[in-house]
């Protein structure tokens, strides 16, 4: 593996569902320390990392909408599940010697910083690992949507979304055997193919700022380095 980093300044992706591991949901402590190990490994590099969770392990507002919950309501249940997973995170890097900092959409003072650009950014530059929780602090956006925003905010050279897939299909895989992965596809044919790799709002962001992605496999170990190195890991989505 190269130890030689293709990009400067990086956002993570990561679901909520990706620390779930193997208690079903919540949080695995196990499977946090993991990725904060990948993470630790990453910015070892000097990679500027910024790094936006979901929440969709403890709270889906979206879900809880549908069942009938006031729509505004759960979408701020499921940001307060992202501070949450943000704060787990923060606590396993910094067990390992990782210098970060939280900050969030939604001011919660005694836990966590205000979402501030100019000082996400002066962190950034500091060595930091910024997480940034509560998504846009507003209902009726994803997480993905925030993880687009931030990126553009902090001038991101790309966007790695984690998934529990090797990347972008014309189909889902894990229900169509033969599906065929994309190497490369354009934003324009994300949407156009509703291949949903992420919402529309978060897509058209980065196709409007010219903001490239990869979509990628968080369950196999080393892939976060892997794509910062620039290896041909995942989808490329961009142009």
């Amino acid at each position: 593996m190269m130890d030689r980093p293709a990009y400067n300044r990086v956002l993570l992706k990561l679901s909520g569902e990706s620390l779930v591991g193997g208690v079903g949901s919540g949080i695995d402590p196990e499977i946090v320390d993991a990725i904060a190990l990948e993470i630790r490994d990453v910015a070892a590099l000097g990679v500027k990392l910024g790094v936006v969770v979901g929440g969709g392990n403890i709270f889906r507002g979206l879900a809880a909408s549908a069942k009938g919950m006031d729509r505004t309501t759960a979408d701020y249940m499921g940001m307060l599940a992202t501070v949450i997973n943000s704060l787990a995170l923060q606590s396993a890097l910094e067990h390992l010697g990782v210098s970060t900092r939280v900050q969030t959409a939604i001011e919660m003072r005694q836990i966590a910083e205000p979402f501030i650009q100019r000082r996400a950014v002066r962190h950034l530059e500091k060595g930091r690992v910024v997480i940034f929780g509560a998504g846009t602090g507003n209902p009726y956006f994803t997480t993905d949507t925030a993880a687009t925003l931030r990126a553009v905010e902090i001038k991101a050279d790309i966007i790695l979304k984690a998934t529990k897939v090797d990347g972008v299909y014309d189909k889902d895989p894990v229900q169509c055997p033969d599906a065929i992965m994309y190497r490369k596809i354009s934003f324009t044919d994300v949407l156009t193919k509703n291949l949903k790799v992420m919402d529309a709002t978060a897509i058209s962001l980065c196709r409007d700022n010219s903001l490239p992605l990869i979509v990628f496999n968080l369950q196999k170990a080393g892939n976060i380095k892997r794509v910062i190195c620039g290896e041909a890991v995942g989808t490329l989505v961009g142009g």
